[in-house]
């Protein structure tokens, strides 16, 4: 009696999220170089500083970085999702994996900083 209205996003639209994903992913890149450089000259500047707090800084930049990636991942999936459903496999599929990430990210983070604090607390 009724057809369906079809929930296809047009492969016009696909295209152009995704030369948006890449064109951002570029401009992230030049950013991520700058805040390297940034560190790098703060790090040579501050010789004092403490290695474990570098270590954490460093290890913070990978999961920044990481996290970054993934988006970026799940954005150029989703523009070349064929209709609504894949589009929602997808976020569920990324959501899920990204909860697993951030747990195990938190975790090593709370271990290096324990480990920081026993290193700088007087041993009695």
């Amino acid at each position: 009696m009724f057809e369906k209205p079809s929930m296809e996003i047009p492969g016009a639209v696909r295209e152009m999220a995704e030369r948006n994903v890449e064109q951002t992913r570029a401009a992230y890149g030049q950013f991520m170089e700058m805040a390297r450089q940034a560190q790098s000259m703060l790090t040579k500047s501050q010789g004092a500083m403490a290695v474990s707090a570098l270590e954490i800084q460093a290890r913070v930049m990978r999961f920044t970085e990481q996290n970054i990636d993934s988006s970026f991942n799940l954005a150029t999936e989703l523009a070349r999702a064929r209709d609504f459903k894949e589009y929602l496999e997808i976020q569920t599929r990324h959501a899920q994996s990204q909860m697993q990430t951030y747990t195990q990210q938190a975790q090593e983070l709370g271990r290096m900083m324990t480990e920081a604090a026993q290193k700088v607390q007087p041993k009695s």
